[in-house]
């Protein structure tokens, strides 16, 4: 609630907590419950392809996951889904993400 990121709009300052709120505070890819920590408030549709802070277009994600989101480097990519134990069923998850981001599947 005391958190203040300068760059961020104050609707996306309280839509971010509904949605952890929301999803009472699991991962919505993975489904496993985050400390504040391991939070990070997503865009669906990034803000550069049109996406807005709105409510419907923020996901609760765990920060490791949403860099998978966004890595390009392969070995990086393959070292982080193998420590956190990634399935297919949650990377058919992340290349939804992947593709919202212009950002190829990863294989």
């Amino acid at each position: 609630m005391e958190s203040n990121i300068p760059t961020r709009s104050v609707e996306y300052m309280d839509n971010r907590i509904s949605r952890y709120s929301m999803k009472k505070g699991n991962c919505e890819i993975t489904g496993l419950f985050l400390q504040a920590h391991d939070v990070y408030c997503h865009h669906y549709i990034p803000i550069q392809l049109g996406g807005s802070d709105k409510f419907h277009n923020l996901r609760i994600l765990h920060k490791d996951v949403h860099k998978l989101i966004h890595m390009t480097d392969t070995v990086k990519m393959n070292t982080l889904m193998k420590n956190l134990g990634i399935t297919q069923p949650i990377l058919e998850k992340i290349n939804t993400y992947r593709g919202n981001c212009e950002l190829e599947h990863i294989k």
